[in-house]
């Protein structure tokens, strides 16, 4: 019985590990590779990087502080939680595990737009998911924001913070933002094209917009405002209290509504940075090392900087 199984790993679920790592629990990390923050071409938004970081390289150094402090990741895909009688959990991942807590840092889904290979898109910086993460980069260059919804306004309406020139794209899609968005799109000078065939063409600098009889349009960078699904499911099965956007509510330590199950980065609420997903993985390995006062400690082993 291990004392926690951390499934993710991105920020939240690596910064969890390297804490309950130096608490001396037996932890393990099931990670499927599929964090958002592999994503990030580079941020220049993580303190302590003034020149920024990219986000594969910020995951390669925290992978490999978990593994010097004697915590293995295990590169598996989690299927399914079970409760077990007296508390704890069955893991299903690969050969399966049992735990007495689990973390989830499973992330969010974003919704992206119709564009031929989307990964590559945003690798390239062309396709955004982020305004919070990284508008300051594109002050005052001009801007597109596909979305049809009140997200998708108000996510524009961020991003006039930066830049007087916002184009907002509803791809055919009728607007669903609410009357006061809707003037103050306009009070801010927001256009919003409705119309359905407006290409996206990221193959040269920038994203050109194109449409059959008009001039094409070159924007900076193309933003996502299509919203995000939370990776909750695990924790749905079980009962787990969810937030309107599908997020799992938790308490001030990061427990769920289900005792023992906590949840820390994007899948529970609360800003989508970093260093607020690493902070949630902090408070989460805390609580759960207040919660294991009295059990044995792991044995030291060949710990790097331990």
């Amino acid at each position: 019985m291990l004392d926690c199984v951390i499934i993710g790993g991105g920020p939240a679920g690596l910064s969890a590990a390297i804490h309950l790592a130096r608490f001396r629990r037996d932890v393990l990390v099931v990670d499927d590779g599929t964090s958002r923050a592999a994503l990030i071409p580079r941020t220049y938004n993580h303190p302590g990087f003034p020149g920024g970081i990219p986000g594969r390289l910020l995951l390669e150094r925290m992978r490999r502080q978990v593994r010097d402090l004697g915590t293995a990741i295990a590169a598996e895909h989690a299927e399914r939680l079970d409760p077990l009688p007296g508390g704890g959990f069955a893991i299903r991942a690969g050969a399966g595990r049992l735990a007495r807590h689990v973390i989830l840092a499973t992330g969010i889904t974003d919704r992206l737009p119709p564009i031929t290979d989307a990964k590559a898109a945003i690798l390239s910086g062309r396709l955004r998911l982020c305004p919070v993460c990284d508008a300051f980069e594109l002050t005052g260059q001009p801007i597109a924001v596909v979305g049809s919804d009140a997200h998708a306004a108000s996510e524009a309406l961020f991003l006039a913070h930066y830049s007087p020139r916002i184009t907002l794209l509803t791809l055919g899609a009728p607007p669903l933002w609410p009357a006061g968005d809707q003037a103050a799109l306009t009070g801010q000078g927001i256009g919003v094209e409705p119309c359905a065939d407006w290409a996206l063409d990221m193959g040269g600098p920038g994203v050109t917009l194109r449409r059959e009889g008009h001039p094409p349009r070159q924007v900076a960078a193309l933003y996502s405002g299509l919203g995000m699904d939370a990776r909750a499911d695990l924790a749905a099965r079980l009962g787990a209290g969810r937030a309107e956007d599908g997020r799992l509510l938790t308490d001030p330590h990061q427990e769920t509504s289900v005792p023992g199950l906590f949840a820390a980065g994007d899948v529970a609420p609360g800003l989508n940075q970093i260093a607020t997903a690493m902070a949630q993985g902090q408070i989460a390995a805390s609580r759960i090392h207040a919660l294991l006062r009295g059990a044995p400690a792991r044995p030291g082993g060949d710990i790097k900087g331990g």
